[in-house]
């Protein structure tokens, strides 16, 4: 055996909560404390980032849940684009960390590409006009400019899922309905 670990990412589920840590307090709290309640509640999904070998050792997690935004603090060339909605639903990445032991290892950046998929797969039921994140500061903003997000205030971010669709078109995210509203097959 040998070579890289073949990563996979699933719903929170009965995996060792204990054993990880990132290093912000928050963050460790909220998913040792907190993210079995807010799945239960229906106020957040979490997902754990997990190995094929190993599916109970969780090395990262995030979480998504529905925001909205306020369409003022758009970009005019989007505000044209959504006609007179002051608000604006969106897709609102809460919470993102990679086990400390694993930082360093692009582990981040396989946690948001996958929330990133799984936001733009949901618009096939639920409509978002953005994904959206709260960065905890200047060095959690250049991670997601990095990947295309921009500020709309303060340390708010966002991606316009029109972005996220060009860049996985391949995901399909709507179904065709008939006039009837029921689902083609």
């Amino acid at each position: 055996m040998g070579g890289e670990p073949k990563y996979v990412v699933q719903p929170l589920g009965d995996q060792n909560r204990a054993a990880f840590h990132c290093g912000d307090k928050e963050l460790d709290g909220y998913f040792l404390e907190r993210a079995s309640r807010d799945i239960r509640e229906k106020i957040a999904a979490v997902f754990v980032l997990l190995t094929e070998e190993d599916k109970n050792s969780v090395f990262g997690y995030y979480t998504l849940s529905n925001q909205e935004i306020d369409a003022g603090e758009l970009p005019s060339a989007l505000t044209k684009k959504t006609g007179k909605y002051r608000k604006l639903p969106a897709t609102l990445i809460g919470r993102l960390a990679v086990s400390k032991a694993h930082q360093g290892c692009k582990l981040g950046e396989f946690l948001l590409i996958d929330a990133l998929k799984r936001a733009l797969e949901a618009t096939g039921s639920v409509m978002s006009f953005a994904v959206v994140v709260d960065a905890k500061g200047e060095q959690v903003i250049a991670f997601y400019e990095k990947y295309g997000f921009m500020r709309l205030s303060g340390t708010r971010l966002f991606l316009p899922m029109k972005t996220i669709e060009k860049t996985f078109p391949s995901i399909n995210k709507t179904s065709e309905l008939d006039p009837q509203g029921s689902s083609k097959t």
